[in-house]
């Protein structure tokens, strides 16, 4: 059975990078709500939220399907996605889905040509996404669309409240690890934007991580978060 209870060893590094991924956006009204395909419902939920409450009047989800997506999503991760919205109250019609996408540059270039599709041409987006994905994908929009006033949120929640949600810390912790990397490695591949330098505090806990075998996430040609 899943453990969700993090090692006391390795609480005070977590809460590190739950931190810092966190880029304390507030959301605001916008054009067009894009919700970032993955494992976790709660990105379908919020964007339901905020609709609900007005901030945009049209959605794209976006999303294929990764291995460990397909039971939960067989029809892919943004239909699953659509589906939980329109239960939640979402009309049909506000939905565009975005079905190929296999990684975070796709999922913004592929749902902007979607939108175009449809002639829609936001001047303004809000990214909904995993709490741990929040700077890699806001950073990312900044190269995929650069022209674009943009955010990214997540669905308020506290760090052991989602690994409840999630059912998994292992996999949580994993995550945080290797978005902490792709930060520095996709900035220095031109994949993402470069928006700040990584915090002493947020490397060491990184290091940290690694060494006690938070390594599942990481890619493999992976080069060291140099302090």
């Amino acid at each position: 059975m899943p453990n969700v209870m993090i090692p006391a060893e390795v609480r005070e590094d977590v809460e590190t990078l739950w931190a810092f991924h966190d880029l304390k956006h507030e959301p605001r009204q916008v054009d067009v709500c894009i919700g970032l395909g993955g494992h976790d419902l709660g990105v379908a939920d919020y964007t339901a939220d905020l609709y609900l409450e007005g901030l945009f009047r049209q959605i794209v989800f976006t999303g294929a399907n990764a291995p460990t997506t397909l039971d939960a999503f067989p029809e892919g991760e943004a239909f699953g996605y659509r589906d939980h919205a329109i239960a939640r109250g979402v009309p049909a019609d506000a939905v565009l889905v975005e079905p190929a996408a296999t990684n975070t540059s796709e999922n913004l270039e592929y749902s902007r040509k979607v939108l175009a599709e449809h002639q829609i041409e936001p001047s303004s987006l809000l990214l909904v996404s995993h709490p741990y994905q929040q700077r890699r994908a806001f950073a990312t929009c900044r190269v995929v669309w650069p022209d674009v006033d943009v955010l990214c949120v997540s669905r308020p929640m506290a760090l052991d409240a989602y690994l409840r949600a999630i059912g998994d810390a292992d996999r949580v912790v994993d995550m945080l690890v290797g978005e902490t990397q792709r930060l520095t490695l996709y900035a220095e591949l031109g994949f993402i934007s470069h928006e700040e330098d990584m915090p002493d505090g947020v490397m060491f806990a990184f290091d940290r991580l690694v060494t006690a075998g938070y390594t599942s996430r990481l890619v493999e040609d992976r080069r060291p978060i140099d302090v």
